[in-house]
């Protein structure tokens, strides 16, 4: 267990790293005021637009980096900052979330296969680690074989969260290439605005590969526990 604690704490560390960099990339950012004079909120609109979308409404959303699409109700949800700002990290996290509109429009195949995988992974990602903990205790304390398959359900489940981690990174890198190409083909920003916009979206795009990479490290240690490393 010493093994795993020490993988945690490194993965969390990391994460932190990654996240505080994050934002101090954004606040930075921030203070990049887009010369045209836009809003968040008129930059998706704008985008959504040009790429022929009218069903999907830009609505603002409460508190602070909790941007998102929702395919469910067709809506881009834009933090209050980045909807009413008009910088360039705002423009980069709206044209970004407008990049999984489109996905969603174009029928994104990875976008289409990690929407499908959400309830199952509602359900193994908060139990999946229990049962192989659970799994382990009881078939070290009973020695019955029935522990054992309880902690591969576990594994089972925590394969398909790990999983949905791998899908969803495509997914965002792609929605970042879609927002960038936008944004310099229709010349919305200048020089100096692309870069802070693209600088943005790179940190972004490392928290997502950050906790992919968290997820198989864990996959792996409690696979290798499963499946005999115990016994050594």
């Amino acid at each position: 267990m010493i093994l795993y604690y020490v993988l945690i704490g490194a993965i969390a560390l990391v994460s932190f790293a990654v996240s505080s960099k994050l934002k101090s990339k954004f606040e930075f950012y921030s203070r990049v005021h887009l010369r045209n004079g836009m809003s968040g909120a008129e930059i998706a609109q704008k985008m959504l637009n040009d790429n022929g979308i009218y069903d999907v409404r830009v609505i603002s959303t409460p508190g602070r980096l909790t941007d998102h699409y929702n395919p469910a109700d067709k809506t881009v949800n834009l933090s209050e900052a980045v909807y009413n700002e008009r910088n360039a990290a705002a423009a980069a996290v709206a044209a970004h979330e407008c990049g999984h509109a489109v996905q969603h429009a174009t029928a994104y195949s990875m976008l289409q296969l990690r929407s499908k995988m959400v309830p199952v992974v509602n359900v193994a990602s908060g139990m999946s680690q229990w049962l192989v903990i659970g799994g382990l205790i009881l078939g070290a304390a009973s020695g019955l074989g029935i522990g054992f398959y309880v902690a591969v359900i576990g594994l089972i489940m925590m394969a398909v969260a790990t999983a949905f981690s791998l899908v969803t990174l495509p997914v965002e890198y792609d929605a970042s290439h879609r927002a960038l190409a936008w944004l310099k083909s229709k010349n919305m920003l200048t020089q100096q605005e692309y870069a802070g916009a693209e600088d943005s979206l790179k940190w972004a795009a490392r928290t997502y590969l950050v906790a992919a990479i968290g997820a198989l490290a864990s996959l792996l240690y409690w696979g290798f526990r499963v499946f005999g490393g115990s016994r050594n």
